[in-house]
């Protein structure tokens, strides 16, 4: 499928498949509630487990969160890249996309062509890893259309060389909160 057929789906409220730096996702406009909950049923995610937010660049996660200058210097080396910063929110997205009772979201700025392209043009996009909870990521398309079937509208081809998912760090605490360990590493030893 085409990045074209993906944003009208994403446009209609429907879940798509997409490659990304790190494992294969699936993604829906996080503005729209319907599509969030669709995602977690799919999936079979707790509620508890919020969505983090993919996007295409700085400029496009600064209309989603708040940036501090110190938090922009530890971001600015990471981005693009495998990794999630957690920051406050501008504003809420649906629920189920960051941690409402904390106002905060979870931002990440992938490095893969192809997600980046559909970023651009949809604009962002709350994206979690394709399979069923508790079951190893997908990491192509393939592996995906196994885990989730028709579930998922659009499937899009690409490589995701990653195979692990993001670091994810919480930036609203000092020091910086390790939440998930990844393929960033941010031990200065």
């Amino acid at each position: 499928m085409t990045v074209g057929a993906a944003l009208q789906a994403i446009r209609r409220g429907l879940i798509v498949g997409v490659p990304t730096d790190t494992v294969y996702g699936v993604a829906v406009d996080p503005t729209n509630p319907a599509a969030v909950r669709r995602l977690f049923a799919l999936k079979g995610r707790g509620h508890h487990l919020p969505l983090a937010v993919l996007v295409a660049s700085l400029e496009q996660a600064e209309t989603l969160i708040r940036l501090t200058p110190s938090q922009r210097l530890f971001i600015r080396p990471h981005w693009p890249g495998a990794f999630t910063a957690v920051l406050r929110w501008r504003r809420a997205l649906a629920q189920g996309v960051g941690d409402h009772h904390r106002g905060t979201l979870g931002v990440r700025m992938p490095d893969h062509r192809i997600l980046t392209d559909l970023l651009s043009r949809s604009g962002p996009l709350a994206v979690t890893s394709a399979n069923r909870s508790g079951s190893p990521p997908a990491l192509d398309a393939d592996g995906a259309r196994r885990a989730l079937g028709d579930g998922v509208s659009v499937y899009l081809d690409g490589r995701c060389d990653g195979g692990q998912a993001s670091t994810v760090v919480d930036l609203t605490s000092s020091p910086p909160r390790i939440l998930r360990p990844g393929p960033v590493d941010l031990d200065p030893g």
